[in-house]
């Protein structure tokens, strides 16, 4: 994988994360950056270690789907960003209660729900040429980037920017479970 594709594959990883952010941001009343930094520091440690598991699962899995591991890949990814641009086509639940304090444990618990796409990546990744240290370590410093900035642009931009960002998000995902096709048929 390259280094293009492997850092359009982290921003893309954290789009649902952004997007949570941004709603975590408008619940709290001016959201301070320390507070930004711990919501930033939970969801990226949770988003980089999804892949290393996914990766360990699929390397036991790999010699089984060698023949056809970029196939995998593709459908993996392609399939996870069809489900994110869906996610983010729909829309808003009105009459949600916001709270007034987040809790570490509910900050865990919903970024491990917006990491659940990081365990299918680290899955697919398996089955390509890549270094998962580096690919986790750089899912996870984009999350905590993303989710830092978003949870200080909540309040702001609120639910708007939070669906495109996941839309965009998908897109970026499809986009290089495509390259990982196009490299893999190119290069036989």
């Amino acid at each position: 994988m390259s280094l293009v594709s492997l850092v359009f594959l982290a921003f893309a990883m954290s789009t649902d994360a952004f997007a949570a952010a941004i709603g975590k941001g408008s619940s709290l009343h001016k959201p301070r950056l320390t507070e930004a930094l711990r919501t930033g520091l939970i969801f990226g440690a949770i988003e980089a270690i999804t892949p290393l598991v996914g990766w360990l699962i699929g390397q036991a899995a790999s010699r089984f789907v060698v023949e056809w591991d970029h196939w995998v890949a593709f459908t993996l990814l392609l399939l996870l960003g069809l489900h994110m641009i869906h996610v983010g086509l729909q829309p808003d639940s009105e009459g949600e209660e916001k709270p007034s304090r987040h809790s570490f444990w509910l900050l865990a618990v919903t970024a491990f729900a917006t990491s659940i796409d990081a365990l299918a990546v680290g899955f697919s990744l398996a089955f390509v040429e890549v270094n998962i240290f580096v690919a986790a370590l750089a899912i996870g410093l984009a999350t905590t980037l993303m989710v830092t900035i978003g949870t200080m642009l909540g309040r702001v931009l609120g639910a708007v920017i939070g669906k495109r960002a996941e839309i965009l998000g998908g897109v970026v995902l499809i986009l290089v479970g495509s390259t990982i096709l196009y490299e893999h048929l190119a290069g036989a």
